[in-house]
């Protein structure tokens, strides 16, 4: 029996970095104020100089330190690492001014440009796709209430072994991808199946430094959404699962209790989960 090949630390890194550099369109503004860039910087090495004196850092912890500081770049993680254990602060600033559906972390495993389907419909799949299957409805509305139709819901997940498309060489590309259309009352009807927990890449710097810290390098079963329609704000998002494992323990620290399902199993032993979409106006 062939032992799948696991995805590698480098490998996940590589394609996280390319997807980021293909999506310019979801970066902020390429000119920053002078002022802003020189507040900022030095709040943040006034961080560091902080943690330096609080902790006395000797030479030997700062060499380790530089060392694994390259070694992060060279081995092309800044991706992985930032979306970890950075991204879910950001967000948390930026959701201070937002109404609507809670948002979360996009992760580092996003690729744009999947197919488009119908609002009724499954998820591109293998022949032989394990796991559980999963039908997940719900519909996209304004705050209003106001039914959202042709609003786009971008998903993605991982496979019932914990691997996504993209970043796990024996995965075809846009498996468990799409961005479906929601009908004309705003609803959508996805046929997939349920992911599994799955453990961030660990043969690289990260994951050194996960070991040496004595931390988990696990994420909670989820599905990503991306939910988005002409004049609205865009959601980011990550839908859980009721009793799933490392749900209160997330080593990226992105879950929320306002976004967590409770699948029900229906006659026919497919699993249902429903949640609601509201955007708020752009």
């Amino acid at each position: 029996m062939t032992a799948t090949p696991a995805p590698t630390a480098a490998g996940s890194g590589a394609n996280a970095t390319a997807a980021f550099r293909a999506g310019t369109t979801r970066r902020g503004p390429a000119d920053v104020d002078q002022q802003r860039v020189s507040t900022v910087a030095h709040a943040l090495l006034d961080a560091v100089h902080g943690v330096i004196r609080d902790h006395e850092i000797t030479y030997p912890e700062f060499q380790a330190a530089k060392q694994w500081l390259i070694d992060v770049g060279e081995g092309g993680e800044w991706p992985l690492f930032l979306d970890v254990f950075v991204e879910h602060e950001v967000e948390q600033v930026a959701e201070r001014t937002q109404h609507g559906t809670k948002g979360t972390i996009e992760g580092p495993y996003y690729l744009p440009g999947q197919k488009t389907l119908p609002a009724v419909t499954a998820l591109p799949q293998r022949a032989d796709e394990k796991g559980d299957v999963l039908v997940f409805t719900g519909q996209v509305r304004a705050l209003d209430g106001t039914p959202l139709g042709g609003a786009e819901v971008d998903i993605w997940h991982a496979d019932a072994d914990g691997y996504y498309s993209g970043f796990a060489p024996h995965i075809p590309d846009g498996n468990l991808r799409g961005v479906i259309t929601t009908d004309d009352q705003g609803r959508f009807e996805i046929t997939t199946v349920q992911p599994a927990p799955y453990q961030i890449p660990t043969d690289g710097p990260t994951g050194k430094l996960i070991t040496a810290a004595g931390w988990h390098p696990w994420r909670p079963a989820h599905l990503h959404l991306m939910v988005r329609a002409p004049g609205y704000r865009q959601i980011t998002t990550q839908l859980y699962f009721h009793g799933g494992e490392w749900l209160d323990s997330d080593v990226a620290s992105a879950t929320k209790d306002e976004l967590v399902l409770t699948p029900e199993t229906r006659p026919d032993g497919r699993r249902q989960a429903t949640y609601d979409f509201d955007l708020e106006p752009a």
